[in-house]
């Protein structure tokens, strides 16, 4: 038996995906979300073969419930959006179903799926960042069973760590799976700086520059946090403070 779970904030669209499921037995609703926190839970806890999952949901997105969960089960998106924007992240999904979809349609994605033709989606939906701008402004962490929504804007600096980037906020840290170009590419460019090949400082938590070694210079935070300047990036920095 394979086990589902439905994700999606509109009850009939869940309601319409049990009701074409129904024709094949082998399938086993497990459990059925109205949001991304609910989805997150219902997977770590049924850990099912193949989810359903609506793209835009309250709280966070389909992208962002994706990136916080350990064990990821295959996923075929449920989505209203047209079929220019689902091309950025075709080949990253198992198969996706244009609402309102038909029976046939549906049962196309099954067969996929049971077919293992195509690969699993993947976290990393790095090309989806411009087409939901709420990824631009928060990040979304799970610390051990808590999930919490960090406004990027409080965020002090981000540092590359081996293959996450650790997020530097209010005194502590959570790690991202990540890289550093790609917070280099999406955040606010009037706000974050690359001051170094390792850290992307927030220049509004920034008290003062101070040099360190000839033509070398540290950012001191107003945590008292010291970030090293990289010659290449001292330019960028000054001209992001109007110096």
């Amino acid at each position: 038996m394979q086990k589902v779970i439905l994700i999606d904030d509109e009850p009939l669209a869940r309601v319409l995906v049990a009701e074409y499921l129904a024709e094949f037995p082998e399938f086993e609703i497990v459990a059925s979300c109205a949001d991304g926190f609910e989805g997150a839970k219902a997977i770590a806890q049924f850990r099912p073969d193949l989810i359903f999952l609506d793209v835009q949901m309250p709280k966070i997105n389909g992208f962002e419930m994706l990136e916080i969960i350990n064990e990821q089960p295959a996923v075929i998106f449920t989505t209203a959006y047209d079929e220019f924007a689902l091309k950025a992240f075709e080949n990253n999904a198992l198969d996706y179903l244009l609402k309102p979809f038909s029976e046939e349609r549906f049962r196309q994605a099954i067969q996929k799926y049971q077919s293992k033709s195509l690969k699993n989606v993947t976290a990393d939906v790095s090309e989806m960042v411009n087409k939901f701008p709420e990824e631009q402004s928060r990040i979304v962490i799970k610390d051990g069973g808590e999930i919490t929504i960090i406004p990027v804007a409080d965020v002090e600096f981000f540092e590359a760590y081996d293959d996450y980037v650790k997020v530097n906020y209010n005194g502590k840290n959570f790690l991202k799976k990540k890289t550093m170009n790609f917070y280099e590419k999406v955040l606010p460019k009037n706000q974050f700086i690359r001051v170094h090949r390792s850290f992307i400082l927030n220049i509004n938590h920034l008290a003062k520059i101070e040099s360190f070694e000839k033509n070398s210079y540290i950012a001191i935070l107003k945590s008292g946090k010291r970030l090293p300047i990289s010659r290449n990036s001292y330019s960028d920095l000054k001209h992001a403070l109007g110096l």
